[in-house]
């Protein structure tokens, strides 16, 4: 771009070349490209809470982990190196803060700094952002390009899941998004509604204090026990004794993305095969008293929703030790003290867990605009899973649902910087995906999963459709292109 200004301490300034929203991992991410492949240019990171960390800073339950190895989740320039395969939350609160001081990138922070709207101005070609500190103040900041790096799910409000006379119930029922520091398990009975990830972290490592943990499902998931450290095989570590330590390293993590990808790729291809390769794994960890259907055998095949992780096969072990259990049946009504079931069944919880999915959100909520003119970014073609149909000079940062939510993350952070470059040496000041024909597009689905709070995501998030006006999809492929395609296709730059 042109008139590059020179870095400005960030609370000095509110004019940049570059802003991005949120201090998680995508906002870290791009803004290590920044830092080192597009010096020169101002940026600052507009962070709503007082932390580094996104996701990992709100969400505090027991158990809160990472749903991917850690090899592929870590930053590709700040490798892991403890020896766990999936890190906790603590762990990874530690790693994103390091990574962020490690090339200074925390100075580059604005904790508190709430992004509420974000208009183009086509005469001054830049974006306006109004922002509110925790003051209640609002300013008003200026930028060439905007990346927004907040997430896909709605930080304030959680999925609303209707659970039949759910407010009937006298003992707290606590949503996992919002768990309160204080609440005291010890020696109760608790009953995690729902059977995806977070239900899965929370049943075992709840089990440990509590009396008993009832996991009740409406339908059962793919549940995957994983080795609690890393390991590599026999011909890795053969590979990686005559490598360099960082080729050595790089290796590791491409090992760990090739072999995800084909797993992947083998579930797609032959499910069949995948799902008796996992119920017979699972079966050999159930306990006698728990029975693989209709407990464990899923109405989909693996990967049309996301496996489930348990480092160690936790989840298994927290069932054959007795004090955790599973019930598939429909809720029909909860009373003061008990939940019944369309079986006939009852359960007495003393504490109620609502495990029941996230709310998707585009952008963190934030208002964009074109001369004030409101835009939906859902009725746009997404371009490379990065740009908006019509929307000049912003990117957005959404990962992949099949792999390390990482990894999207440096597929955009490095078609940034080119897309910079690219600006620069030809005096441009705009660029802005144009799609000739938009109606002849065939539209797909945002997020290739049937989970039903992701089937949302097609009336939220920008339209998915074919070539480059598709949603990430392969990050060996997409990684790639974006190092060495073109940088200008689908694009006007003027």
């Amino acid at each position: 771009m042109k008139g590059i200004q020179e870095a400005s301490e960030p609370s000095r300034s509110t004019d940049f070349d570059v802003i991005i929203v949120g201090a998680g991992i995508a906002g870290i991410n791009t803004a290590y490209y920044l830092e080192t492949q597009s010096q020169g240019t101002s940026y600052t990171i507009l962070e709503g809470r007082g932390s580094i960390g996104g996701t990992w800073d709100l969400f505090r339950y027991p158990g809160i982990r990472s749903d991917s190895d850690m090899i592929t989740f870590c930053f590709s320039w700040n490798p892991w190196t403890r020896e766990e395969r999936l890190g906790s939350g603590d762990q990874i609160r530690t790693y994103m803060r390091k990574s962020a001081e490690l090339f200074g990138i925390d100075k580059h922070i604005q904790f508190y700094h709430k992004v509420m709207t974000a208009d183009w101005n086509t005469a001054s070609k830049s974006w306006n952002l109004t922002v509110t500190n925790s003051e209640g103040e609002t300013q008003i900041y200026h930028t060439k390009f905007l990346v927004l790096g907040t997430g896909y799910y709605d930080y304030e409000r959680p999925l609303e899941t209707t659970i039949p006379g759910l407010s009937n119930f006298d003992g707290p029922v606590i949503q996992p998004q919002f768990w309160p520091e204080n609440l005291d398990y010890s020696g109760k009975d608790v009953v995690v509604i729902g059977s995806g990830a977070t239900a899965v972290t929370l049943v075992p490592s709840m089990a440990e204090k509590a009396k008993s943990v009832t996991m009740l499902q409406r339908s059962p998931t793919w549940i995957v026990s994983a080795p609690r450290k890393q390991r590599e095989s026999g011909f890795v570590k053969l590979i990686s004794k005559f490598l360099p330590v960082s080729s050595a390293r790089w290796f590791k993590r491409f090992s760990s993305i090739l072999w995800g990808t084909l797993f992947y790729s083998y579930c797609m291809i032959f499910p069949e095969k995948a799902r008796r390769l996992l119920q017979g794994a699972t079966i050999k960890q159930l306990p006698a008293n728990i029975s693989w259907n209709p407990h464990f055998n899923p109405r989909y095949s693996p990967w049309k929703q996301r496996l489930c992780l348990c480092p160690g096969g936790d989840f298994y072990a927290a069932l054959r030790s007795g004090k955790a259990n599973v019930i598939t049946d429909t809720i029909k009504n909860v009373t003061s003290s008990e939940i019944q079931l369309a079986s006939g069944q009852t359960v007495q919880p003393d504490i109620i867990v609502a495990a029941t999915g996230l709310k998707l959100r585009f952008a963190g909520g934030i208002k964009l605009s074109i001369g004030g003119r409101t835009i939906d970014a859902a009725q746009k073609y997404t371009w490379r899973g990065s740009m908006i149909q019509d929307i000049p000079n912003l990117m957005f940062v959404v990962g992949y649902v099949n792999a390390s939510w990482t990894l999207g993350a440096e597929v955009t952070g490095k078609l940034l910087v080119r897309l910079l470059h690219h600006m620069k040496r030809r005096g441009a000041d705009v660029a802005v995906p144009r799609l000739n024909n938009p109606g002849a597009m065939r539209q797909g689905d945002v997020f290739n999963l049937s989970s039903t709070y992701v089937q949302t995501a097609n009336s939220i998030f920008p339209r998915a459709g074919s070539g480059y006006w598709d949603h990430k999809r392969n990050y060996l492929l997409d990684i790639l292109d974006a190092q060495f395609g073109s940088v200008s296709k689908g694009l006007s730059i003027e």
